[in-house]
């Protein structure tokens, strides 16, 4: 559905394998050409910025399966403000298990938190004014699950995740189905016959588009994408609140809040995910912990 979905442990599980075998390939040559079995090693993790710590259990993953005595302890939670120089978390364990999963674990955590940190300004900056802040499907291939996990930690909410889990009928759905009654009816009929209980929104580019939404069945939520705020304002009023309403397309930090204010119930913001800005942070090892 569109809210929270729950993330599987062996969906997360095998995404971090696959980094870790894109990253070890055949072996850590530095690492077992420098280092001995029997050393052991102690690191933390330093933020260099400000912003929201995202993918601490994730980064924990990591080091276990590098080396399963490896053991990462926050000293936070995921989706706490961090400032810059505090350290978010520790790792010590066998110092070869540390090294191999350094980069991976770094990786991650920079990624998510970055994710955290963006989707984190966007819900301040519309703060009171009833709207939530949600992602899209403009992810990393691969790597879904983890963003929306990040985005989730930095306060907005997930939209679907992925083609199976909501009906979304957008511009190119509608022209392919000879408009938007006609796309509305046949895709009603097509869950139905598959006794699918799925949420279904319809994605509208104008006024004209809202009306004729507005006299179709079983519609959710609605789309205003890319609407001039005046229109967002007409057509939020219009539908008083007969249907969920999500503001789409090009909104910005400077724009949100304008956005937020026209009473739109949602804002999808492809940005959160899709032009991720890692937060700077890095493991600083100490030997023979």
């Amino acid at each position: 559905m569109m809210s929270d979905q729950p993330i599987h442990d062996s969906r997360i599980t095998r995404l971090i394998e696959l980094a870790l075998m894109e990253d070890i390939g055949a072996g850590d040559v530095t690492t077992d050409g420098t280092v001995g079995e029997s050393v052991r090693g102690y690191a933390e993790f330093l933020c260099k910025t400000s912003g929201t710590i995202a993918g601490l259990e994730i980064a924990g993953l990591v080091f276990s399966l590098c080396d399963e005595d490896a053991l990462l302890t926050p000293r936070l939670a995921d989706g706490s403000k961090v400032s810059a120089g505090q350290v978010v978390a520790t790792v010590k364990g066998p110092a070869r298990g540390l090294l191999r999963g350094e980069r991976t674990a770094l990786n991650f955590l920079q990624r998510m938190s970055g994710i955290a940190t963006e989707t984190a300004r966007y819900v301040e900056a519309v703060r009171g004014t009833g709207a939530r802040i949600t992602d899209t499907r403009k992810t990393a291939p691969g790597l879904r699950a983890l963003d929306k996990m990040a985005v989730r930690l930095g306060g907005g909410v997930n939209h679907r995740f992925g083609l199976d889990d909501m009906a979304l009928i957008k511009d190119n759905h509608i022209v392919a189905a000879g408009g938007i009654t006609r796309a509305v009816a046949a895709c009603q009929k097509y869950l139905e016959a598959r006794g699918l209980d799925l949420a279904l929104e319809v994605e509208t580019t104008s006024l004209d588009e809202v009306e004729e939404v507005l006299g179709c069945s079983g519609v959710r939520r609605i789309m205003l994408d890319n609407f001039p705020l005046e229109a967002m304002r007409r057509a939020v009023e219009r539908i008083a609140r007969r249907l969920e309403v999500e503001a789409s397309g090009g909104i910005t930090l400077d724009t949100v809040r304008a956005v937020a204010e026209t009473g739109v119930d949602f804002i999808s913001v492809g940005a959160l995910t899709h032009s991720v800005m890692a937060l700077d942070i890095s493991l600083e090892m100490f030997p023979h912990a």
